[in-house]
């Protein structure tokens, strides 16, 4: 059902009608019902609204339950009901398409399907790509799962760090770190389920980084360094921006190491954090 997502499906009337109210649901539970805090909030709306002409966003955030995404967006001051500059998100495809109705109503909420497990180089990972090469904003979840306590950031899966490589324009990459949500939506509220509304009355904190920058030609000569001292059995992966399966896992590790440690400096509010050496062959 990717017709659905065309900015061009039925004038895009359908699109600025669910970005209304999904906006306006944003925007009543972040805002008006609960107490949310930004911190930074403009750099994301200036990269939102005026980044460079061609250059694609990326922004990546921890995943504390199945209202993150809209209600990260119904804080004061963002455009959450603006269709056009809404961003485009990786969505589960057994939670958000897994009927007729949900996969129109997701798909015109610019929601790409991905299948859990499926791999990094899955068919909708390309449409993901042909987003980013628009100019497109692509939030993604990294860590690939909702996990409501508060730890520190997880390994994360490296299908953020492969959209990022394989991008015609290299996107800029913005981390956020929210807390609060899983205490609006909790996956055990009652009876080992979650509540049937988003809860009311609670704090909820959001933290924008600054872009992270990635020095792609160095970063890729590293990994094809590191490549070589590794004999392990490869998943059939294609080679891409010539580079051979072994070397794309250690540049999508260290690109996700990168991106966990930004992640992680945000959630300890700037405390210093070791960085890990890379695994080049675990996710």
């Amino acid at each position: 059902m990717e017709w659905a997502g065309r900015p061009n499906h039925i004038r895009g009337v359908p699109r600025k009608m669910v970005f209304m109210v999904a906006g306006g649901f944003a925007k009543l539970f972040a805002s008006f019902l609960n107490s949310t805090s930004v911190q930074n909030a403009q750099t994301l709306i200036r990269l939102v609204r005026s980044r460079p002409p061609g250059v694609p966003l990326i922004t990546v955030s921890n995943h504390m339950s199945t209202l993150d995404d809209p209600l990260m967006w119904g804080f004061k001051g963002f455009p959450s009901i603006n269709a056009d500059l809404a961003r485009w998100v990786l969505a589960a495809e057994d939670i958000c398409f897994n009927n007729s109705f949900y996969s129109y109503m997701f798909r015109l909420g610019k929601c790409i399907p991905i299948t859990r497990g499926g791999g990094i180089y899955q068919e909708h990972m390309n449409e993901a790509l042909a987003r980013l090469n628009d100019g497109a904003w692509l939030h993604t979840f990294p860590e690939g799962k909702v996990l409501q306590e508060d730890a520190p950031i997880r390994r994360l899966k490296w299908g953020t760090a492969s959209l990022i490589v394989r991008s015609p324009v290299t996107p800029m990459v913005l981390p956020i770190v929210h807390h609060g949500f899983e205490q609006v939506m909790p996956e055990n509220f009652m009876f080992g389920r979650r509540p049937p509304v988003p809860l009311v009355n609670k704090k909820i904190s959001i933290t924008i980084g600054e872009p992270i920058e990635f020095d792609l030609p160095k970063m890729r000569q590293t990994a094809i360094s590191l490549s070589h001292n590794f004999s392990l059995p490869l998943l059939g992966w294609p080679s891409t921006s010539g580079l051979d399966e072994a070397a794309q896992r250690c540049l999508y590790s260290a690109i996700s190491e990168k991106i966990r440690t930004a992640m992680e400096s945000l959630r300890t509010l700037g405390k210093k954090q070791k960085v890990l050496t890379p695994n080049c062959f675990q996710q």
